[in-house]
């Protein structure tokens, strides 16, 4: 049928309409498309190039050489020793069982070690590498280069590793390294990527521990181009590691190893102090371990040897260990009896060889008593019953107040493990940790060092430094960082009277230089070395009223676990007080007869500089002191000698 003009007319306005609306569309997809290429292209353009590059550029971690360690007068005590190590990339090996026997064949590698190099090979991306062995010679590394045509995959590798020269002498002072622990991030809070390297170690006691950020270092980076499976293609960049910070000690390496030496035998802890600066010369515990050991993976055999040893060589007896200071206490009660004006110098207590308190006695050491004594021969003659009554004036919190400002039951900020804070009781401590009020007794019993009364070597040595140089020293074991000083500046002196402190040290010199001191038998026969003491004996056990009454039990005669702990600290030399020490033996038995001994010959060994002559010693004993330096094991690390100037029964 012939259509209308009019129809005609409508049909086009309607394909116009149609048109123009799909040309719209089309127009509005095309620019939506074109705005959308413009915003990947231009403005998304640094973004997706960022993304490119990341899938052909890694960033690669370079860990940085540790910093060294030295002693004060720069004896080498942590240091980086050259370590040859081959390793296997798994993607390179046809058959890696066939290979790991080759090399076994060339390199003598352990069964056991093997079989678990191969686990972890395994189970490791092909392209990353995996250690082998390490420590090699240079013999052995050099066998393997040799034969590296029939060893594909095995590659020869140079590193670091730590070293510790000096061995046990340092290790409770310089610490170790191990591989970082699964959990040391989350423990530590540190976010360093470097600790995610492989085979990468970080500090684990004492000063490698808490210097860490300092010895370690920063990482550096550099950028490889990779291919679609991650291995290395070519070197792009490299920003090079920041190696760590050098540490100067002020440790003596020459009278740490001496210490250590005379240590030797026992269950022990000495520390020597400069009492000028408050220096760490010496920091010594017994029995002790070889720190290397650590560095490399330990048997299960051999750390259990050191974990159930009844010495505890894992234990730094120097800061963690706490004892009864026992006698040694005696100068803290007399200094808080002193300042509060409770007795005089010539003021004398009788002792009968025990005081009663209600309806129990507190014995003195000597059984028949000692009768009248004045404050300086009641230090000489470590007089118990005295101090029993002195103790009773005083009152417990003055004692341990004054304990606090010599050092004890104080924590002291030193870059080492388990600095312990020892405890100078209060009532309110009791309270609150006991859940009992403080009894009389409990003041008797402190006043010699006895009862809740708490000490390491390190506080006792900090409380002889400062009686005998009248200042409030703060023990420093950092010398130098980087060569810049960290020794903090001259101590304030103490608020005591200076001649309270003279009168106590007066009474210490009668411990070992007047004929009636419990100590005299460790005297030096020189004036110009002579040295000032304090000896103490602390019970681990009670002895019971029966026992008392049919005599009590000789320390001989005990299991070596229940006798008295040996203590005694010193200074010299008197005239001028340069040195200060302290020594604890565990279970020793006598302070005067067992620690005394070893604090006069390491307080000799400082002031000479190198092992004492038998000429400062009494004549009665050379023979025997002469014997034991033959038997010490020494090293030749002595230095110039400096230039002079400068119950608790003894």
């Amino acid at each position: 049928m012939k259509r209308s003009q009019k129809e005609t007319e409508e049909e086009a306005t309607q394909v116009t309409r149609r048109g123009l609306i799909l040309g719209g569309l089309m127009g509005t997809t095309a620019g939506v498309l074109a705005l959308r290429m413009r915003y990947l292209q231009v403005e998304r353009a640094s973004d997706f190039r960022m993304l490119a590059e990341d899938n052909r550029i890694s960033d690669r971690l370079i860990p940085p050489d540790r910093g060294l360690i030295f002693d004060r007068h720069g004896t080498l005590l942590a240091g980086n020793e050259q370590n040859y190590r081959i390793t296997m990339i798994r993607e390179d090996v046809d058959d890696v069982d066939a290979v790991l026997h080759r090399l076994s064949q060339i390199v003598l590698l352990d069964p056991a070690r093997l079989a678990r190099v191969r686990d972890e090979i395994m189970n490791t991306p092909a392209f990353v590498p995996v250690t082998i062995a390490d420590r090699l010679s240079w013999e052995e590394l050099s066998a393997v280069a040799v034969n590296a045509p029939a060893l594909p995959g095995i590659t020869p590798e140079f590193g670091l590793s730590r070293v510790y020269p000096l061995g046990p002498d340092f290790v409770h002072v310089v610490g170790y390294v191990r591989d970082v622990p699964d959990s040391y991030a989350e423990r530590s809070g540190d976010p360093d990527p470097v600790l995610r390297i492989p085979d990468f170690q970080v500090g684990l006691l004492n000063v490698e521990e808490g210097l860490e950020q300092a010895l370690r270092g920063r990482a550096g980076i550099k950028r490889v181009e990779v291919n679609a499976r991650g291995r290395v293609m070519r070197e792009l960049d490299r920003t090079e590691p920041t190696p760590g910070s050098d540490l100067q000690l002020t440790i003596d390496a020459g009278l740490q190893n001496y210490t250590e030496a005379r240590l030797n035998g026992e269950s022990a802890g000495a520390v020597v102090m400069d009492c000028r600066s408050g220096e760490i010369l010496a920091l010594a515990s017994a029995p002790s371990f070889d720190p290397n050991i650590f560095v490399r993976p330990l048997s299960a055999a051999t750390y259990n040897g050191l974990l159930n040893d009844p010495y505890r060589p894992l234990a730094n007896k120097a800061t963690q260990g706490l004892y009864p200071p026992g006698s040694t206490y005696k100068m803290i009660v007399a200094l808080a009896a002193l300042e509060q004006g409770l007795v005089t110098p010539d003021e004398t207590v009788y002792c009968g060889g025990y005081t009663e308190l209600g309806n129990r006695r507190f014995h003195c050491w000597r059984r028949g008593g000692h009768g009248r004594l004045s404050l300086e021969q009641a230090l000489e003659q470590s007089c118990d019953v005295y101090f029993y009554d002195l103790a009773q004036r005083v009152g417990i919190e003055a004692m341990s107040a004054m304990a606090r400002r010599l050092g004890c039951g104080v924590q002291h900020d030193l870059p080492l493990s388990s600095v312990a804070a020892g405890l100078a009781p209060t009532m309110a401590w009791k309270r609150a940790n006991r859940g009992a009020d403080w009894l009389i007794g409990d003041t008797l019993n402190a006043s010699i060092g006895q009862g809740f009364v708490l000490a390491s070597p390190l506080q006792l040595a900090v409380m002889t430094a400062r009686i005998a140089s009248g200042r409030a020293l703060v023990p420093q074991v950092v010398k130098t960082v980087d060569g810049i000083d960290h020794i903090t500046d001259a101590a304030p002196p103490l608020d005591i009277a200076r001649e309270h402190l003279d009168i106590v040290r007066s009474g210490m010199n009668r411990v070992i230089n007047a004929a009636r001191g419990t100590a005299h038998g460790i005297r030096v026969e020189s004036e110009e070395y002579r040295m000032a003491g304090k000896s103490g004996t602390s019970q681990v056990r009670n002895i019971t009223a029966a026992e008392r009454a049919a005599g009590v039990t000789s320390n001989e005669d005990l299991p070596w676990e229940r006798r008295d702990h040996a203590l005694f600290v010193a200074f010299g030399p008197v005239a001028s007080p340069r040195y200060a020490c302290s020594v604890v033996v565990e279970h020793g038995s006598g302070g005067s007869s067992v620690a005394g001994p070893i604090a006069r010959d390491l307080l000799l060994r400082a002031q000479v500089g190198d092992v004492p002559p038998l000429t400062l010693y009494p004549s009665s004993q050379r023979q025997r002191i002469d014997e034991m330096h033959e038997n010490m094991n020494l090293l030749p690390l002595a230095r110039p000698a400096p230039s002079s100037g400068g119950s608790s029964q003894a």
